[in-house]
């Protein structure tokens, strides 16, 4: 991992996407759907993890929307998912899901997932680039793609696939004093993750280390 800096977080909201057309592009990396490259997060235990799991399960491409809508004081736009889905159900997520053949890019999946999900109207998104491959246990492999959306968006949550959505503060996302530690065995294995409790919503798992990956990719000098 990166060396933690306190003051990277309080770039403003101008500098964050600045920095964020300047770092990220639209290559779609080839370990998106190459079994033979597994996604690395920086942790050993969770690398280790992954590269187990990578032997066991096929690959499932999917992608997310990280959705910075540009209010004076900017926030993510997150989901808590239904309860009663075969994956990850109850837990918060970024719009977003598998990636279909019929989808021209992680983007239009990114894009499309959103809509369907909880119904943000695509002229509201300004995408400005993926952000790094992530792995998860569940041997999904996720491209993120980071966008500025305006305010003014009215949104139709579709409660088959979720059961909320809000925003958080992106301050308090890019804070890493908000980023904690946790840990738990795999396997005889220590397997660490980041969780971001926000209020009464326990972000952790792969939304938190997507977030983490952000802060460490645009935050960081």
């Amino acid at each position: 991992m990166l060396k933690t800096d306190a003051a990277a977080a309080n770039i403003g909201s101008g500098e964050f996407f600045k920095r964020a057309h300047a770092r990220l592009n639209f290559v779609v990396p080839e370990g998106l759907a190459d079994a033979s490259i597994v996604p690395m997060s920086g942790d050993a235990g969770n690398d280790r993890m992954l590269q187990i799991v990578a032997t066991e399960r096929p690959i499932r491409p999917a992608a997310v929307l990280i959705a910075v809508i540009e209010h004076e004081h900017p926030t993510v736009l997150l989901t808590q998912r239904a309860a009663h889905l075969n994956d990850h159900a109850g837990q918060i997520s970024f719009p977003g899901g598998k990636i279909d053949a019929s989808d021209a890019s992680p983007l239009d999946a990114a894009l499309r997932e959103a809509e369907e999900e909880v119904g943000l109207d695509r002229s509201f998104v300004e995408p400005i680039g993926y952000l790094d491959l992530y792995g998860t246990a569940f041997g999904f492999r996720i491209l993120p793609t980071v966008a500025r959306v305006k305010p003014g968006f009215t949104l139709a949550i579709n409660e088959n696939e979720v059961e909320s959505a809000f925003e958080v503060p992106l301050a308090f996302l890019m804070d890493p004093a908000n980023h904690q530690l946790h840990s738990k065995e795999f396997r005889g294995i220590e397997r660490s993750y980041y969780a971001m409790p926000f209020a009464e919503r326990y972000i952790w798992g792969a939304t938190a280390g997507i977030l983490r990956v952000l802060y460490e990719r645009i935050c960081l000098p």
